[in-house]
């Protein structure tokens, strides 16, 4: 399962090139993050940090009124981190894969945390091996 989020693209986005920034879609990529982390307990007083980007860019992106689609799936789950991958797309093109390493976090102890039982039962609903394996193929191609 993959958890789509529509990200409107905003005027401010582009650069001087007309295209989308390549810094923006980081902040796409946030929006996605955010958006899936939410659905979890909200009341919970842990958290999460990044710890590694990867970003491939495929496509420029143009400003247009419609949103683009960033999905997103769990590739890894470890005893205190996990990995999301992301495809931001249109029904006609993949303009970016990326992924990112995020760290379970207390916030009141200031320290790095191990993945809670709960956590893992919701990450495991979104990991997709079938389809990341499918895109890497696609690409080897």
């Amino acid at each position: 399962m993959r958890h789509i989020y529509p990200c409107p693209l905003r005027w401010s986005d582009m650069d001087a090139y007309g295209h989308v920034n390549n810094a923006v879609f980081l902040r796409y990529l946030e929006e996605a993050r955010i958006d899936f982390l939410s659905l979890r307990d909200a009341e919970s007083r842990d958290g999460s940090v990044v710890a590694r980007h990867e970003i491939d860019y495929k496509r420029q992106l143009v400003h247009r009124p419609t949103p683009v689609d960033v999905e997103l799936w769990v590739t890894q789950i470890r005893a205190a981190s996990f990995t999301v991958s992301y495809e931001v797309k249109d029904a006609d093109a993949v303009y970016v894969r990326a992924s990112t390493v995020i760290v379970p976090f207390d916030f009141e102890a200031q320290r790095p945390r191990r993945i809670t039982e709960q956590e893992r039962e919701f990450l495991t609903r979104y990991t997709d091996d079938a389809g990341d394996g499918a895109d890497e193929e696609a690409v080897a191609a």
